[in-house]
């Protein structure tokens, strides 16, 4: 459910990084390899592969949706599982932003445990601030990585009824 309410930005152009599996689904497969930049994990080729066509979409100035959990968190103690480093090496390289965006209700429109738990409701996107990368190095990325972390914990945590860190 994270796709639905990014689409609405037309602003600028967006595409979202998904994998590749997702692009073998019928019907669905063939919407979803023409909206998104699919990563292909199977071999050290492909990754490198994907992330030239990440890059070549940055270049071209269109905004890249990455979700660095990787996966949905399944405990109700932690909203968000740890970030993989991917995308914080990618906006360093690139000098991108970060613009960390929070789907408050995704998974109560449809939870992870069945794609059948489709409910119609609210589905609240929240934009926090964004994140300069100006002056980050690759030896930061922990540092960022950890910034950006807490920035979308709180806020989460903000919204939703989450324990208290």
């Amino acid at each position: 459910m994270d796709i639905p309410p990014i689409v609405q930005l037309k602003h600028q152009p967006i595409r979202a990084l998904g994998k590749f599996e997702s692009s073998k689904i019928p019907i669905f497969g063939l919407v979803y390899r023409a909206a998104v930049i699919m990563v292909d994990r199977s071999s050290p080729e492909k990754r490198a592969q994907s992330l030239r066509n990440l890059k070549a979409a940055l270049h071209k100035k269109t905004s890249i949706f990455i979700f660095p959990e990787g996966t949905f968190s399944m405990t109700c103690e932690r909203p968000l599982k740890s970030f993989y480093n991917g995308a914080f090496k990618l906006a360093i390289e690139m000098q991108v932003p970060i613009q960390p965006i929070l789907m408050i209700d995704a998974v109560d429109r449809m939870h992870y445990d069945s794609v059948f738990s489709l409910t119609p409701g609210l589905n609240r996107v929240v934009y926090l601030e964004s994140v300069d990368v100006s002056s980050y190095t690759m030896d930061d990325i922990e540092i960022l990585k950890e910034k950006v972390y807490q920035l979308m914990d709180q806020g989460l945590r903000r919204y939703r009824d989450y324990p208290k860190s």
